[in-house]
Parts: C-alpha cells; structure tokens; sequence
C-alpha cells in the first residue's frame, strides 16, 4: 500500500502585519478574520410551506484586533492618536502566514482601515510577562490570496 505525500496544516503562530507595504511590530496576536453572507427572507405570496433564502451584502462582522508587544516603535499609536484627533488616515496591508520555513503561504489583505480602539498593557508587579498593547481596526473588506 502507497502513502500520498503528507499534507500537514500550517501553525498558527507564524504571521506577520504589514501595513502599506511595511511590517510592522512584533505581534502576538491577530483575530477578526471574518467574513459573512447576510440572508434575506423572502416570503411569497401563496408559498405557505418555506420562506426563500436570498443571499444579501457581504459584510465584516469583526473589527480586525492586533495585539502587540510594547516596544519604542509608536507607529501604530500615533495612527491612532491621529484618529482621535479627527485625521483618519485609511490604511490597506495584510496578515500573512507563514509556512516552518519562513515563507509565505497564505495572505488575507484588508483594505480602507482606520483604528477605532487602543487598549494600553496590564501591568501587574508580580509577572514577567511582556507587556501588550492592542489596536482594533475598522476596515472595508477582506481578500484571502496564496
């Protein structure tokens, strides 16, 4: 009996964030990739036994969420603090997976986002844990490429 070649799936914790072209942080974390299909009911008229399923807009249901660790770069930050003071700047980049190697494999590209909310670090005397910040990005649409 002959084994086909051995197809593992790639490991989650090696990814990058580029933003205009730059990678950007060393990041921990990163979640909101989602994507759904709104449904529209449609009742019709005489059709008593189930209601048509059409399928709506796209939308983004999760704002995309980087967490980071605290470091001398404020790039990120200052994106943010701009916001806050009325100057949106809308930023496309991507989060990229990596493959055991280092390679890219996979890219899910975020397009026209802004950052909406900043979280500072916990900071606890009793653990030596690296101290993370998070940014939480509205933005118009997700791609995936390979």
């Amino acid at each position: 009996m002959a084994l086909g070649a051995r197809k593992d799936p790639y490991l989650a914790f090696q990814f990058l964030v580029e933003i205009e072209g730059l990678v950007v942080a060393g990041f921990n974390e990163v979640t909101g990739l989602q994507a759904e299909v709104e449904v529209q009911d449609y009742r019709e008229g005489g059709m008593n036994e189930y209601l048509h399923r059409l399928p709506g807009p796209v939308r983004y249901p999760s704002h995309l969420i980087l967490k980071y660790g605290l470091a001398d770069q404020n790039t990120l930050r200052d994106w943010h603090q701009d916001v806050c003071r009325g100057l949106i700047r809308r930023k496309s980049g991507a989060i990229i997976l990596l493959d055991s190697a280092g390679e890219e494999k996979f890219r899910w590209n975020f397009f026209g986002a802004y950052p909406v909310r900043w979280s500072g670090p916990e900071l606890r005397a009793n653990t030596a844990a690296v101290a993370m910040e998070t940014l939480e990005l509205a933005h118009n649409g997700l791609s995936k490429s390979k």
